[in-house]
């Protein structure tokens, strides 16, 4: 079937065209190149993991990732099978006939897309060689003792192969779009430009090798991107090479695109390229049956934590467990970067003002940040045997009081309560009361650090001396190690335990993008993120007033540290005056942003880099205007009618505000109403429906 000569493409603001009547649109290729395809690293796994449905159903079979082969990885979640593409198969044996390991398969996620995996090791002898026409091709050298960049030259150059064999049998026609992942996919990208293949390719930055190094080390980034001494600084951190690496393919790409606003301001000045297009990250978004459902994935995942906090905290107790927020951070282990550092100032901020106005709220703060430890602290696992236990003696005296209720009430007698304990009962609860008694302080940690006292998070806490005192309101539990649902502590995931929670904080000063606070909204769950992060940018952008939607956004662009500190303190001393009624409002309206993060509206960016691409590959094939981005009307979520459910610290001197004011607000609020206009506020999504067999949609069936 021959591609129609205007195709047009209303759902990108352009108008895409093919002057070429011959060329059949299922011969365009879309390959997907990242050393995360079935290898998970980092935030660029999520990605490629949700977008693959999407990016499926509008391109069907003609849709390949391209990654590195790891055999523990692969067992678990690669299907192989032979590839149905005769080009495909043809390109592969020729490698395989030259020593080359490539393996071809679907990946077993959501959309089950075909992956392609190169065995490094098996081209490892290749090394030298290609480290030699890299050389010739770019002039960067690559040391020896980087292991990680002396592969991503063997990765590159099996993929240049790849796309070189597969481009030779099209005859020069303009059938392959090449996306790559991040500088480790990048050698790919130089080697296909140098050998000028009939390739449209396009280069994607999560974040700039060097603007990453260069936060990490506590420099003041953004007030002085101007001014770095780009090649100096990173010869000091020994990254040349790799920041060369990434530069060149910035540079090299048809189409440079970052995930966030923010981090194509860093591109600017750290790799000297504007990005042509700014491509958001999305997740796939699945909505329950039930409107509610997930209010009561909440109460239930909330009470298992209480659990572990009954265990934790045993013979310290004095709290009560239904006044008691739960707040965490998460991800890597960067200090300064997630922001762990201004969350432990502002925690001991609110901890003081919790005890001046004398609340009755108590907060417990859980620090998910993977480190190294020796397993876990005795301390903990006692605690969480001695809950059991207590649960168990407990059980047991139920039983048998419950018996005896059930025969006096049998014969028609009230029972005296006073003899329906016997001594043995009461010594068996006296016994367990004795043995809830500690004579240490809560751990703050429930894993042993290999190196605690180097480690910035406890030293942290030992400054500002919060060690879960009695009389402190606010207290702290590092977990320093991923969560598992077979944890003999606190047996939940990572899904799990977000939704149990009340608030998530990510006060990152270095964030490309921000997936945990992205999560946090999905499940419905409030987030501090700050306008750092490439999400807190786009909900500043598309939502007029942020708090009322759960998301509080910390200014620290143009705040001192000390001001975004006691900034984001006031957000969650306001957060702690919330009643229960006003945090369930709020996290309806949080749950329903979901669909600003959906894959559905987000993909549309992806959609205009690919045919950006095209059209300036293959100027005198695919022509598109105009050339800017799609734009996200309808977008925009106003603030709703009825007061926020979040009171600010300047209305209320004290946490005890007139209930009046609470009924007040109640009285304003109609969910049904706010929900129905919220979703007037979201264009319907261009079509994405199942595809015939064989058969792949024409560019320019889209419809917005």
């Amino acid at each position: 079937m021959p591609l129609a000569r205007s195709l047009s493409m209303t759902s990108l603001n352009g108008l895409l065209q093919c002057e070429d009547e011959d060329l059949p649109v299922e011969d365009l290729l879309l390959f997907e190149i990242s050393w995360e395809v079935t290898n998970k690293v980092g935030g660029i796994y999520t990605v490629i993991q949700t977008k693959a449905k999407t990016t499926a159903d509008e391109w069907g079979e003609n849709y390949f990732l391209i990654g590195p082969y790891f055999e523990q990885n692969v067992k678990t979640q690669v299907e192989f099978s032979e590839p149905p593409n005769p080009a495909v198969k043809k390109a592969m044996d020729t490698m395989k006939s030259q020593g080359c390991q490539v393996f071809f398969g679907r990946w077993l996620i959501e959309g089950s897309p075909y992956v392609l995996l190169f065995d490094i090791g098996s081209a490892a002898w290749n090394l030298d060689k290609w480290k030699g026409e890299f050389w010739e091709v770019s002039n960067i050298g690559i040391p020896f003792h980087d292991r990680e960049a002396n592969d991503a030259v063997i990765f590159g150059s099996l993929t240049a192969w790849f796309l070189k064999e597969l481009s030779c049998q099209f005859d020069d026609k303009p059938n392959i779009i090449a996306h790559f992942h991040e500088w480790q996919a990048g050698v790919g990208l130089i080697l296909s430009r140098s050998q000028k293949l009939p390739v449209a390719t396009i280069f994607t930055t999560h974040a700039t090798l060097l603007g990453r190094y260069l936060c990490a080390a506590s420099i003041d980034f953004y007030n002085n991107l101007d001014q770095f001494d780009i090649d100096k600084e990173a010869g000091e951190r020994q990254i040349y090479h790799r920041y060369c690496m990434e530069r060149a393919s910035v540079h090299c790409a048809h189409v440079f695109t970052t995930v966030s606003q923010i981090t194509a301001t860093e591109a600017e000045h750290m790799l000297k390229k504007s990005p042509d297009v700014v491509t958001p990250n999305g997740l796939n978004i699945k909505k329950f049956s039930a409107m509610h459902e997930f209010q009561n994935l909440h109460s239930m995942y909330k009470a298992r934590i209480q659990e572990f906090i009954r265990g934790h905290f045993y013979g310290h107790l004095d709290f009560d467990l239904d006044k008691t927020l739960f707040f965490f951070i998460a991800g890597r282990y960067e200090f300064s970067n997630k922001g762990a550092d201004m969350f432990l100032e502002a925690l001991s901020r609110l901890n003081f003002l919790l005890r001046v106005h004398k609340a009755d709220v108590t907060v417990i703060v859980f620090f998910i940040m993977p480190a190294k430890t020796n397993n876990f602290n005795v301390e903990t696992l006692k605690g969480q045997a001695v809950r059991k236990q207590l649960w168990d003696t407990a059980q047991s005296v139920k039983e048998k009081f419950g018996r005896k209720l059930y025969n006096a009430l049998l014969k028609g007698e009230i029972p005296d309560l006073n003899k329906i304990l016997d001594r043995d009962d009461i010594s068996i609860m006296k016994r367990a009361i004795f043995s809830t008694q500690r004579h240490s302080l809560p751990p703050v940690t429930t894993h042993n650090m290999i190196d605690d006292s180097s480690d910035p998070i406890l030293n942290t806490i030992r400054r500002i001396g919060l060690f879960n005192n009695r009389t402190d309101r606010v207290k702290v539990i590092l977990h320093p190690e991923f969560l598992s649902s077979t944890s003999p502590l606190l047996p939940l995931d990572y899904e799990e335990f977000v939704r149990g929670c009340h608030l998530g904080v990510f006060p990152s000063y270095y964030e490309p993008w921000g997936y945990t606070p992205a999560e946090c909204t999905v499940m419905g769950i409030p987030s501090v993120t700050t306008n750092l992060s490439g999400f807190g940018c786009f909900m500043q952008e598309h939502v007029a007033d942020p708090e009322a939607y759960g998301i509080y956004i910390v200014d620290r662009r143009f705040r001192s540290p000390d001001e975004s500190c006691n900034q984001l303190t006031q957000f969650l001393y306001g957060f702690c005056q919330q009643n229960r009624r006003q945090r369930i409002i709020q996290r309806n309206r949080t749950e329903r942003l979901s669909d600003l993060l959906d894959w559905k509206y987000l993909g549309r960016y992806y959609m205009h880099a690919r045919h950006l691409a095209l059209s300036r590959t293959f100027p005198d094939k695919f022509e598109m205007e105009p050339s800017a981005p799609p734009k996200t009307e309808g977008f925009r979520f106003p603030r709703p009618s009825s007061v926020p459910p979040s009171p600010s610290v300047s209305q209320h001197s004290s946490p005890h505000h007139s209930e009046a004011e609470d009924e007040d607000e109640d009285e304003r609020y109609d969910e049904d109403e706010e929900a129905e206009r919220d979703r007037q506020n979201i264009k319907s999504p261009f079509s994405l429906g199942a595809l015939p067999q064989g058969k792949k949609k024409q560019h320019g069936e889209y419809r917005n």
